[in-house]
């Protein structure tokens, strides 16, 4: 037998433990929490644990205490550092949907759903504005405008429907402003704008976030162990558990923590403890771009909108420029259908341990044309890419996140499934499942009803409905 291996073990339905850092990830280093716990055994009860510190996480958290729950009945266990899956790998938005998507949510879920789910990512990000200013949180949150950029005729029609059929059913679009042709090309600054809209959303530091929500709950007294998967999830089988009620045994690599209550908070890992989801969530690689900016996008020339710059619904890249440094975070589609074979196929890969060449260069080639002062051969040393980083997100196949009670699974819960959208909902639907764990109804979550978890749901999926 040869020398056992220095290398971290990868365990297949879980995050991979040697991922790549992002740059939210590199200006946060000296974050005390980050390794929390990172060798301590776990405690052999706790009445509810955590699964997951990333923005879902810490706020259920959060919204729990506050609620009146004992810090130190809470234990939150995290596969990897603090706040280390998507919510420290995305792109920076808080970017509400206006009404672009509303076709799909009607299509799949009814108008009157669809107009819910628009509303709510609205409300999200005003909560989010309410929040940081309340807490007086340091996370570079910017309150500005975004614009929806249309660069073909045919996603400038199909936007163009989509709000006609918003407004039509009702939806409130009074914050949505118009451009077309050259009008489009002096907004946004973007050569090739065929057309845009535009309304109010925003910018942040998601990690800087997440970390002073985290931080602030561990003050208070929640134990945070890190480096810590969850490996297992059982009902309890001992005496002491048919007495007291159904309690779960959390396996970890740490040891075995009894809980009266579970709650899911790993996104697009969800289906690794909740065997139910593993048809239904599906993770996909996600890539983002910090960039230096020339002059010309510098200073007062700074874009202080974000953007989506629109081929299509699946073709589409994200430029959001920092208000603090001035850096321009730059995410890549999801699902380009350009990409090569590989490429495509390397985006059902869960690992953020690496990041594709291709969709790099082909990210800031597509920024470079929309931007010209961004050529690369008109660039000083200095300027252009600065890091480049992949993330894992969590799709659905009806689009919207998974909330509440994991059906047959008494006192357990899961906040999960965000369509890569997180930063536009978890701000309802944390405190929300936060409200369900502590005996309030959907009603007070105030959440659309298609977000909940229900048998129903999943057989439609399976069903292909």
């Amino acid at each position: 037998m040869g020398p056992a291996s220095n290398e971290p073990q990868r365990i297949a339905g879980l995050p991979v433990p040697d991922p790549c850092l992002s740059f939210w990830q590199q200006t946060t280093r000296s974050h005390p929490i980050l390794h929390s716990n990172q060798d301590a055994p776990v405690p052999a009860e706790a009445e509810f644990v955590i699964i997951g510190s990333g923005l879902s996480g810490a706020l259920t958290t959060f919204e729990l205490v506050a609620a009146g729950v004992p810090p130190s009945d809470i234990v939150i266990f995290e596969a990897r550092e603090a706040a280390s899956g998507a919510t420290s790998r995305n792109a920076g938005h808080v970017r509400p949907d206006a009404f672009r998507g509303f076709q799909m949510y009607e299509q799949l879920h009814g108008r009157e759903q669809a107009l819910k789910v628009i509303a709510n990512e609205k409300l999200v990000f005003e909560k989010v504005g309410e929040f940081v200013r309340e807490h007086g949180v340091p996370c570079d949150f910017n309150p500005t405008t975004t614009f929806d950029v249309c660069m073909t005729p045919e996603f400038a029609d199909f936007n163009a429907q989509s709000l006609a059929r918003y407004r039509a059913a009702g939806g409130d679009v009074s914050h949505v402003r118009f451009y077309a042709g050259d009008a489009a090309r002096e907004a946004t600054r973007v050569a090739g704008a065929v057309a845009a809209y535009e309304w109010p959303a925003g910018s942040v530091h998601p990690a800087r976030l997440a970390q002073w929500l985290l931080a602030r709950s561990l003050d208070r007294g929640v134990r945070l162990f890190t480096h810590c998967p969850a490996t297992g999830l059982a009902e309890s089988q001992t005496a002491a558990a048919a007495a007291g009620g159904k309690r779960w045994e959390v396996a970890t690599p740490r040891g075995t923590t009894a809980a009266a209550a579970v709650v899911h908070c790993t996104n697009a890992f969800a289906p690794h403890l909740v065997p139910a989801l593993a048809r239904f969530v599906t993770p996909n690689r996600a890539q983002a771009h910090a960039f230096v900016p020339p002059p010309a996008l510098s200073a007062t020339g700074r874009l202080r909108s974000t953007m989506s710059l629109r081929h299509s619904l699946k073709h589409f890249y994200s430029v959001a420029q920092r208000a603090a440094d001035g850096i321009v975070i730059l995410g890549a589609p999801i699902a380009n259908p350009r990409a090569s074979p590989e490429a495509q196929a390397a985006r059902l890969v869960p690992d953020d341990s690496f990041v594709s060449a291709e969709v790099r260069d082909d990210t800031l080639a597509h920024f470079a044309a929309c931007f010209p002062a961004c050529d690369p051969a008109r660039l000083r040393l200095g300027e252009g890419l600065l890091h480049a980083w992949a993330g894992i997100v969590a799709m659905t196949p009806d689009s919207v996140p998974l909330v509440g009670p994991v059906p047959g699974r008494d006192g357990q819960w899961i906040c999960a499934g965000f369509n890569g959208h997180g930063m536009a909902r978890i701000f309802t639907c944390a405190p929300g499942v936060a409200k369900l764990i502590l005996g309030g109804t959907w009603e007070d979550t105030g959440l659309p009803e298609c977000f909940q978890m229900t048998e129903e749901r999943l057989e439609r999926a399976k069903a292909g409905s």
